[in-house]
């Protein structure tokens, strides 16, 4: 016998919770433990005005650029879609599910603007990796640096412009080699 026709009908009162909606081995979690952002609003201080209407929190912008590097999210109006969407995404924001995403063009404003003059992603980067080397995931000895030099055929007809490669290559490792010395 084929069951009734569901229909739609909206509670009044929901009990629901993101935390237990997101997977404990989800990747927002590994990377939350590490990710200390409570500085942020004290290194942005100077570069608010303590007038007018209040700003987006900095913090959520911060968390929301992680989403988008993290997970391959290259457009800001696709990501601001995402964290819509996701709950993972919003818990890692530490967005409730009827808090507002902020507009792709304030978030675009602020990561050209403010986050950029206050050398503010340099800190986060700075604070996290400081944070893993504290937890013995990161021992700060050595680096690694990943180039390709691929020859370009961009100019066929103006041949008096191009570079000779080897002449260029030679250049470019003795700069690297300089330039990330260890000693």
């Amino acid at each position: 016998m084929m069951g009734p026709r569901q229909e739609a009908q909206a509670a009044l009162f929901y009990e629901f919770s993101l935390e237990d909606h997101v997977p404990h081995n989800h990747l927002v979690r590994s990377i939350d433990r590490f990710v200390d952002l409570t500085s942020v609003r004290a290194h942005l201080a100077d570069f608010y005005s303590h007038t007018g209407r209040p700003s987006i929190d900095p913090e959520l912008l911060i968390r929301m650029l992680l989403v988008g590097y993290c997970f391959g999210i290259r457009s800001e109006r696709r990501l601001c879609e995402e964290v819509h969407l996701n709950l993972a995404y919003r818990w890692f924001c530490r967005l409730d599910l009827t808090d507002r995403i902020p507009d792709h063009s304030s978030f675009s404003k602020n990561r050209h603007g403010r986050f950029r003059e206050s050398d503010l992603l340099r800190h986060v980067f700075e604070t996290t990796v400081a944070r893993c080397m504290k937890e013995g995931l990161v021992g700060g000895q050595g680096f690694a640096v990943d180039a390709s030099l691929i020859s370009a055929d961009v100019q066929k007809q103006n041949s008096s412009i191009r570079l000779d490669q080897e002449v260029f290559g030679t250049q470019t490792r003795s700069a690297l080699t300089k330039a990330f010395a260890v000693s």
